[in-house]
């Protein structure tokens, strides 16, 4: 099928079209116009008319004021019976309109003189616009309006009006006025058409779904087109996500163009590794290592992901990927995204390699001048083998000797050009090094098919034997005293807890109490205990020496923020209260739980809620009572609250579609995946025409 309609592709994709004309063939679009497009990423008539709407309004009929109801969009034809400004500078100029079976009040604030004039009693005005109550009854605020003439008619739309993203200074009225145009050029001009690769019946051409969806008739099914589903969409959102799917397939092959060294078993310290843990590595563990094995031992740069729930065991296997680059007689780097966590992983990183003779050192940025000196140049001199750090490995003045190995921990915490920077950082003579990216937080499949497309998938889906599972409970913050008793009792039976706050700093407008204050009443409330206190504007080293502490178990009760979201191991704590936790999401809230359940004792996580409590925070924290299974989690999250919450902000310009939603759409991405594997063996003219027309010269898309 593919390899008949390659001719013609390439005919038509060398064919002068709508991709290679300016904007500013347009009538009205000149340079300050040109300029606010650009914003947008438009360039082209082609960039222009796939800038599809948001949503739609509909104009195509006159509605009655006796049938509106509150949040109501409406056209209405009404006569104005009153009017009434109020003085001053800045006054609010009230109509009142009635059609016959109602009336309802126009309201405009800070109107002009002029416009004040421009009503009087018994005039008809045809308006549109929001339906709101008001103090004096039904009201539409700032409608758009004309007064008409009753001898002529003025006909309604005959299409939905659409509603685009813009950007400051770019108005709807623009942007409809300048794609009215568009449109006319697209009746009339070369848009090429991959229809026929889409693998359906009477699938749309690309023309008619551009059409539509610009300029849906009356009598579409509006319920499908605010959906999403309405076959004209679908026909766009698939040729979107199969573009981003071919964009992921050439990532993979830029990434697999990199060489590597070949990192083979030998030597003892794997086997002396393995031979001194406490524990066996669970099936899922080994099959993980395995999976990186063979990734290491080839000259291609390994570029993995091993994703797995809270307490799977990530930071065994990358010991062990670390371990192999070490016997190889290369460094090995971990990156990760808080001090307190590289921290972590240094202490347990230290207490397993040290007695293997492997030199482990840290690095981070609040190091005082004298020791980072010497930390940089046993980095440079490969003194040090194994180095864990935060971002501050990819500064400057850090050089590395012979880097074979680079982990991310907590890979969305981390810009794409960090990741990017630090697994070229350690290159010697065009030769990269390998790299394993980890999260602790589960993503579902289609949110890793869509952001991680370009990379080697691995899951740790076991929980080491042992693991308690957590009871949750959700209680209002009127019941606080009874919270403070249970973590006094859970104390007394030489239990530890914590209690996570969500901010540092007092604020009336979240209602979040304070970390200090919070360590400071309930060092009030509970005198006999001993209270510490950590979050992320503590010294470095005030933060170590309470960690160490609560660790060592002298320390009963940690208040803290939510900078002991991951990596902190102590298996004696049992409890742990979140206050607020309406204010996170899904996956944070179960990245916090997990720092309980770590011993064979009972643990219980209470989320402390404040009222009132909306029904969607409401639904979000039954989901937390109700599953512990980190995949099922991050799921609802993905639905609940966007892929931008489990990618982290720095991540979400890589899911900017213009009309694919990732969570409704999973079944034409699995398509759009299967296509352009297909299409890249076969076609790879046409994959780059598509992925040229849907994403451009963005850089959104590299390196990711």
């Amino acid at each position: 099928m593919l390899t008949a309609l390659i001719p013609l592709a390439v005919l038509l994709m060398n064919n002068p079209s709508l991709a290679t004309m300016p904007v500013t063939l347009l009538k009205g679009v000149g340079p300050k116009l040109a300029e606010l497009l650009a914003k947008r990423n438009i360039y082209s008539l082609q960039d222009l008319l796939l800038h599809l709407p948001l949503r739609y309004q509909d104009r195509t009929r006159i509605s009655v004021i006796r049938e509106l109801q509150v949040a109501d969009y409406a056209v209405l034809d009404a006569r104005v019976t009153h009017v009434q400004a109020s003085p001053g500078v800045k006054s609010t100029l009230t109509c009142q309109v009635s059609d016959g079976t109602g009336q309802l009040y126009l309201r405009f604030f800070n109107s002009t003189p002029t416009q004040k004039q421009s009503f009087n009693v018994g005039q008809m005005i045809r308006c549109f616009g929001e339906v709101r109550l008001g103090p004096r009854g039904l009201e539409i605020i700032h409608p758009e309006y004309r007064f008409v003439n009753e001898a002529q008619p003025v006909n309604v739309e005959d299409c939905l009006t659409p509603i685009y993203p813009s950007t400051e200074g770019l108005t709807q009225i623009t942007l409809r006025r300048i794609l009215d145009q568009a449109l006319i050029f697209l009746e009339r001009h070369e848009l090429w058409d991959c229809s026929a690769l889409l693998g359906e019946t009477n699938t749309p051409s690309l023309k008619e779904a551009i059409a539509y969806c610009h300029k849906p008739p009356s009598d579409t099914n509006v319920k499908q087109l605010l959906a999403g589903t309405h076959p004209m969409q679908q026909r766009l959102i698939l040729e979107e996500l199969l573009a981003h799917a071919l964009t992921m397939q050439h990532l993979k092959r830029q990434t697999k163009q990199d060489k590597a060294p070949s990192l083979k078993t030998q030597g003892t310290l794997i086997p002396a590794f393995l031979q001194q843990l406490p524990f066996t590595l669970t099936a899922a563990q080994q099959r993980v290592y395995t999976e990186i094995l063979n990734d290491l031992q080839s000259t291609v740069a390994m570029t993995r992901l091993v994703q797995g729930d809270v307490g799977s065991g990530k930071t065994v296997v990358a010991a062990l990927t670390m371990l192999l680059a070490v016997e190889n007689g290369y460094q090995a780097v971990l990156m990760a995204p808080t001090e307190l966590l590289a921290d972590q992983h240094y202490q347990s990183f230290n207490h397993w390699l040290a007695p293997l003779g492997v030199e482990v050192i840290r690095l981070w940025s609040s190091q005082k001048s004298g020791l980072r000196k010497q930390q940089v140049e046993a980095i440079a001199n490969h003194q040090a083998q194994v180095i864990i750090g935060t971002h501050a490995l990819i500064q400057e003045s850090v050089q590395f000797s012979k880097v074979g190995i680079v982990v991310i921990d907590e890979q969305h915490r981390f810009g794409v050009h960090q990741r990017h920077a630090l697994r070229y950082k350690g290159m010697s003579k065009d030769i990269a090094s390998h790299q394993l990216i980890m999260t602790a937080t589960p993503i579902p499949r289609s949110l890793a098919m869509t952001a991680y497309g370009d990379l080697d998938c691995s899951v740790i889906d076991e929980l080491p034997p042992g693991r308690t599972p957590v009871t949750t409970v959700v209680i209002a913050n009127s019941r606080r005293e009874e919270v403070i008793d249970r973590v006094a009792a859970a104390c007394e039976q030489q239990r530890q807890a914590y209690w996570v706050c969500t901010l540092i700093d007092e604020s009336e407008v979240l209602e979040c109490q304070a970390a200090e204050a919070t360590a400071q009443q309930l060092r009030q409330e509970l005198p006999h205990l001993q209270i510490g206190l950590v979050h992320g504007r503590l010294p470095t080293a005030e933060k170590e020496s309470v960690m160490a502490a609560f660790k060592a178990g002298t320390i009963h009760l940690l208040v803290a923020t939510t900078v002991i979201e991951v990596g902190v191991d102590v298996p004696n704590a049992s409890l742990m209260i979140i206050e607020n936790p309406e204010r996170l999401g899904l996956a944070q809230l179960h990245q916090l739980r997990g720092r309980v359940g770590r011993g064979h004792q009972a643990s219980h996580c209470v989320l402390m809620y404040q009222t009132p409590l909306s029904s969607n925070a409401r639904a979000r924290l039954q989901i937390m009572r109700e599953s512990t299974d980190g995949f099922v989690i991050a799921q609802r999250d993905l639905e609940l609250r966007g892929p931008g919450e489990l990618l982290g902000t720095r991540q979400t310009g890589l899911l900017e579609f213009k009309l694919a939603d990732i969570t409704r759409d999973q079944a034409l991405l699995e398509k759009a995946t299967a296509l352009s594997k297909q299409i890249t063996k076969q076609a790879p003219n046409i994959a780059e025409a598509l992925i040229d027309r849907w994403f451009g010269k963005k850089a959104l898309y590299h390196d990711v």
